[in-house]
Parts: C-alpha cells; sequence; structure tokens
C-alpha cells in the first residue's frame, strides 16, 4: 500500500518575505483552511506565551549567544502578530494599525529629534516624556499610571520609584537612603506580628530599590545575576560534598561554600 504524499511549496512561495511575509503567514494559519490549534487562541491564552518568550529572550542576551539572540527576537515578535491579527480576523485593527500609532507617539514624545526642542541630556528627555504622556492622558492622570500590576514586583518597584522621582518625591541626597535602609531594618527588628513583619520586608525591599537606584544599579538585573551566582555555587557544593548535604555540619558547610566562590566565583 503507497502512503500519503505531502507536498510542501518552497518557503519562498508562501510569503513575500520580511516582516510583511510573516503577517501573511499568521494570517494564513488564523484564517480558513489555517492551524486549529492557532485559531482557537485568545488574547488570554497566548498571554503565558508572550511572556515565556520574553524570558528565553532575555536568556539569549544574558548569554552573549546572538544565535539564540536572532531565533527567540523572531519568536517573540510572533506573540504580537498573533494578537493584532486576531483583531484584524474579527473585523478590528491590525498590525499596520499599531505600527502607525506607536510611530505617531514616538514622534510627539521625541520633539528634541522630530521637533526644535533641544534637551541638556537623557534626565531631561524622560521629564519631557512624563511631561508629554500627561498632557496626552490629560489632568487627571497620575505619573503612576500605566505601571502594570501584574508586572514582576521588583521591576515594578523600580518603575514606581525612578517615575516618583522624577516628579521631586526624592532623597536630598544618598546618605538620606542609607539612612532610611537603616531606619527600616530598625522597624523590622522591632515588629513581632506576621502581618506587621510583612509589611516592613515590603519597606525594607523598596529602601533597597530605591538604594540600587541612587547608585545606578538595575535591581532587576543585579539580583538575577546574584541568584545565577548563588545557584553555581551551590552545585558546586552539591558536587563536591562529600556526604549528604544534609548531614553536614555548620563548619562544613562554610568551608565547601568558601571553596565554591573561589572555583567558580
Amino acid at each position: 500500500m503507497v502512503g500519503e504524499v505531502w507536498v510542501i511549496p518552497p518557503v519562498e512561495a508562501l510569503h513575500a518575505g520580511g516582516l510583511r511575509g510573516l503577517v501573511q503567514i499568521v494570517d494564513r494559519l488564523l484564517g480558513p483552511g489555517g492551524c486549529p490549534w492557532d485559531q482557537e487562541q485568545t488574547h488570554q491564552s497566548l498571554k503565558k506565551y508572550l511572556l515565556e518568550e520574553c524570558y528565553e529572550t532575555l536568556d539569549a542576551i544574558d548569554s552573549s549567544n546572538l544565535e539564540a539572540l536572532h531565533e527567540e527576537l523572531g519568536d517573540l515578535l510572533l506573540q504580537p502578530l498573533m494578537h493584532t491579527q486576531i483583531r484584524e480576523r474579527d473585523g478590528d485593527w491590525g498590525i499596520d494599525s499599531v505600527a502607525e500609532a506607536e510611530a505617531e507617539k514616538l514622534i510627539r514624545r521625541h520633539p528634541h529629534v522630530f521637533g526644535e526642542l533641544s534637551v541638556a541630556d537623557s534626565a531631561e528627555v524622560l521629564r519631557n516624556w512624563d511631561r508629554i504622556k500627561k498632557q496626552e492622558k490629560g489632568k487627571e492622570h497620575s505619573v503612576l499610571a500605566g505601571v502594570p500590576r501584574a508586572m514582576a514586583a521588583l521591576l515594578r518597584s523600580q518603575e514606581v520609584s525612578k517615575r516618583a522621582a522624577r516628579v521631586g518625591f526624592e532623597w536630598p541626597d544618598l546618605e538620606g537612603v542609607y539612612e532610611k535602609l537603616a531606619e527600616e531594618v530598625a522597624e523590622l527588628r522591632a515588629a513581632h506580628d506576621p502581618e506587621e513583619q510583612a509589611k516592613e520586608i515590603g519597606d525594607l525591599l523598596f529602601t533597597v530599590v530605591n538604594l540600587a537606584r541612587w547608585m545606578k544599579v538595575d535591581a532587576e538585573e543585579a539580583l538575577r545575576q546574584m541568584v545565577d551566582r548563588f545557584t553555581a555555587r551551590f552545585q558546586w557544593v552539591e558536587a563536591h560534598a562529600k556526604g549528604a548535604l544534609g548531614e553536614l555540619t555548620p563548619t562544613e558547610w562554610e568551608e565547601l561554600w568558601q571553596k565554591a566562590k573561589r572555583a567558580v566565583g
């Protein structure tokens, strides 16, 4: 019995190439005769894939793997195209509308590039951005509006801190941040109720984020790198411990840990 033969046309015959070609492929997947799985997707169901592709892109950047970055950026690009072309399939806007709106916004918010405004530095660029954005949104628009609640807490706290500081909610100097840090540590030590302790831990973490901002350190990146270091050191200990980890004495733990720091950094 002769099996069924599948004939797949050459890739170049299936689309126009480039970004427009990718849009055509997504439209084909979502349209009549397309892919049943893609056709079942909604904005809600695609949320996890958008987040997953963001993290995979970050991994490629962190590993300095340009080949992987090339691939992951493509996977990441697919996600907004899925969302826009779902809307276009259902009779609403598509990728061209989204791109046009973004282009207009970038022009409005960069008057120092597309207009005659002069700026001294990037800090002034950000202040102008906030001013223009507030004008667009109206007088009732908060400078903290638009910071997503769903954002990871550390990233969200960084963004909230930066926006508040840009409009003047700020310590006069770095020493003031250190004083606030010491105050929060003292309040945490004095807290005994679990609910109060949780509150004080939050205050302490937010102060550390502000300290990082003053030092021009990205708190998210600093913590990511620290966790990478901890993971490498812990795995070194796992590989070199003579017995079960649970049976190591505090002295043995410390000796192994110091060796791990020297071995893997």
